[in-house]
């Protein structure tokens, strides 16, 4: 299966941006929460980033729909 960049619909707190790139990276999306927390703090790009991200990062697609 070929790995992809989207956002996440399971590890989502805002927009899912950290938890896809958790997710795409094979890391906790908590340590990229953190990473992105720290980047914002000191140099300030991290707002813009992250909203430049959910705007162009596409949402994971739905899994199959079980019925019972």
């Amino acid at each position: 299966m070929e790995k992809r960049l989207h956002r996440s619909r399971n590890e989502k707190m805002i927009g899912g941006v950290c938890g896809g790139l958790g997710e795409y990276f094979g890391i906790d999306p908590t340590i990229v929460r953190v990473l992105w927390v720290a980047v914002t703090l000191i140099g300030g790009a991290g707002i813009l980033a992250y909203l430049i991200l959910w705007i162009i990062m596409p949402l994971d697609p739905p899994g199959p729909v079980t019925r019972a």
